[in-house]
């Protein structure tokens, strides 16, 4: 079978990934780091929270958008933290 249409092997919840990229002083931020925290508490992924303002790649590719979620890499959303579809994207 094609690499292509193979099926990634699901993880679970406790197996991801969530990044919050955003800087101090922003309230969206402020708001998806509560929400963000909340779930993975719940589901039990682990977190991690980098600054647009300290990494030159990360404001080049994302400063329009923060703050911005991303799961195992890849990105979520951006500005607000929905927390149903963050929940339902972990698996849980």
């Amino acid at each position: 079978m094609s690499p292509l249409l193979r099926r990634k092997e699901k993880k679970r919840p406790g197996e991801r990934v969530v990044t919050l990229i955003g800087k101090p002083g922003c309230h969206l931020c402020d708001e998806a780091q509560e929400v963000i925290e909340s779930i993975c508490a719940e589901t039990g992924a682990q977190w991690e929270k980098k600054d647009i303002s300290q990494d030159e790649e990360l404001y080049r590719l994302h400063w329009e958008q923060i703050p911005v979620v991303l799961i195992d890499g890849e990105q979520h959303t951006f500005w607000r933290v929905n927390p149903d579809r963050l929940r339902r994207a972990l698996g849980a």
